[in-house]
C-alpha cells in the first residue's frame, strides 16, 4: 500500500513538472510560435538567403521599429482603447526633431522636443476621449489626419536633411553588430513587460480594460489610466520617428504611412484582445516579428508586394476571429 502511495505521489510530481515545463504553451501568444517557426523554415527552404546575417539583422531592425510602438499600443488595447494616429505621429516626431536639428539646436534638446511633442499629442487624444466621451476610433482618426497635415505644412512634402552625424548614429550605429535601435527596443520591451505585469499601474490597465465599472468601484482612476496610455503611444511614436530619421539620415514626410494598421495588427496577432483586458508584451514582440518575417519572406520568395496588404488583412481578421472564439469559450461574451 505504501509503495503504491509513493508511486502515485511520484507520478503526480512528474505530471506537475511536465505541466510546468510546458506551461508557456497555454499562453495566448504561444499560438503564434508554431506558425512562425514553420514560416521561417518555409522561406529559408525556398530562398536560403533568408538566413544570411544581413537579412536577419535587417528583420530585427525593422521589427524593433514596429515593436517600440507596439509596446505602447499593447497598453492601449489592453485598456480597451485604440490609437490610429501613431503613423502620423511617427512622421511628425521625426520632422519636428529634424527641423530643430537644422536650426542648430543640440541633439539631446532636439530629441527632448520631439518626445514632448509626442506627449502633447497623447494628452490631446486622451483628454478628448476622457473628457468628452468621444470614441477613441474617431478622435485618433482625426489626429491621424491633423498630424499628417502638420507634417506636410512644415515640409511641403520634401525631406528634412542633412541631419547631424551625432544624431544619425542613433539609427545607423551598432554595438557588437547589434543595431542600437534593436537594443533600445529590447530595453523598452523589458520595461513595458515589467510595468504591465509587476506594478500596480499595469494591473490597473488590465482592470480598466476588463471591466471599467468594476475598476472604478475598486478605486482605480479610470480617466487617469486612459489618459496615460495615449501619452505612451504618443511618446513611443515620436521616438520611433526620430530613430527612423536617424536611420535614413533625413526626416521623411511620408514616414509611418500605414503604420497604425501594421502596429495594431502585430499586437492583435500577438494575442492582445481588441476588447481589452488581456494581452502581453511578449505576444506583441512575436506579432511584430511575424509581420516583418512575412514582409521580408514575400520579397525573397518573389511574391508581389501588392499581396502583402491582402495577406496582413486576412491575418488580422483571423486573429480577431480567434480572439472572439476564445472569449466566447471562456464566457467573456
Amino acid at each position: 500500500m505504501l509503495s503504491k502511495t509513493v508511486a502515485s505521489e511520484g507520478q503526480e510530481v512528474e505530471a506537475k513538472k511536465r505541466r510546468s515545463a510546458f506551461a508557456w504553451l497555454n499562453a495566448q501568444e504561444s499560438g503564434l510560435v508554431i506558425p512562425l517557426v514553420f514560416l521561417i523554415l518555409l522561406i529559408g527552404f525556398i530562398n536560403p538567403a533568408f538566413y544570411s546575417y544581413e537579412n536577419i539583422i535587417n528583420i530585427f531592425r525593422n521589427t524593433a521599429f514596429t515593436f517600440i510602438v507596439a509596446v505602447a499600443m499593447t497598453f492601449v488595447l489592453i485598456a480597451a482603447g485604440l490609437d490610429l494616429s501613431v503613423g502620423s505621429v511617427i512622421a511628425l516626431g521625426g520632422v519636428v526633431t529634424g527641423i530643430a536639428l537644422k536650426a542648430g539646436i543640440p541633439v539631446p534638446v532636439a530629441m527632448i522636443l520631439g518626445l514632448l511633442l509626442g506627449v502633447a499629442i497623447g494628452l490631446i487624444n486622451g483628454f478628448i476621449i476622457v473628457k468628452f466621451g468621444i470614441p477613441s476610433l474617431i478622435v485618433t482618426l482625426g489626429m491621424l489626419y491633423m498630424a499628417r497635415g502638420a507634417v506636410l505644412v512644415l515640409t511641403q512634402g520634401a525631406p528634412v536633411y542633412p541631419l547631424p552625424k551625432a544624431f544619425n548614429v542613433i539609427g545607423q550605429g551598432d554595438l557588437a553588430g547589434i543595431p542600437y535601435v534593436v537594443l533600445i527596443a529590447a530595453v523598452i520591451g523589458i520595461i513595458g513587460h515589467l510595468v504591465l505585469t509587476r506594478t500596480t499601474y499595469g494591473r490597473a490597465v488590465y482592470a480598466v480594460g476588463g471591466n471599467a465599472e468594476t475598476a472604478r468601484l475598486s478605486g482605480i482612476n479610470i480617466n487617469r489610466i486612459n489618459l496615460s496610455v495615449y501619452v505612451l503611444t504618443g511618446v513611443a511614436s515620436a521616438l520611433t520617428g526620430m530613430l527612423m530619421a536617424g536611420r535614413l539620415a533625413s526626416a521623411q514626410a511620408n514616414a509611418g504611412a500605414g503604420w497604425e494598421l501594421q502596429v495594431i495588427a502585430a499586437v492583435i496577432i500577438g494575442g492582445t484582445s481588441m476588447f481589452g483586458g488581456s494581452g502581453s508584451i511578449l505576444g506583441s514582440l512575436l506579432g511584430a516579428f511575424f509581420m516583418n518575417v512575412i514582409a521580408t519572406g514575400m520579397i525573397l520568395m518573389r511574391i508581389s508586394a501588392y499581396w502583402q496588404d491582402l495577406v496582413i488583412g486576412a491575418i488580422i481578421v483571423l486573429a480577431v476571429g480567434i480572439d472572439q472564439y476564445r472569449r466566447r469559450k471562456t464566457g467573456l461574451n
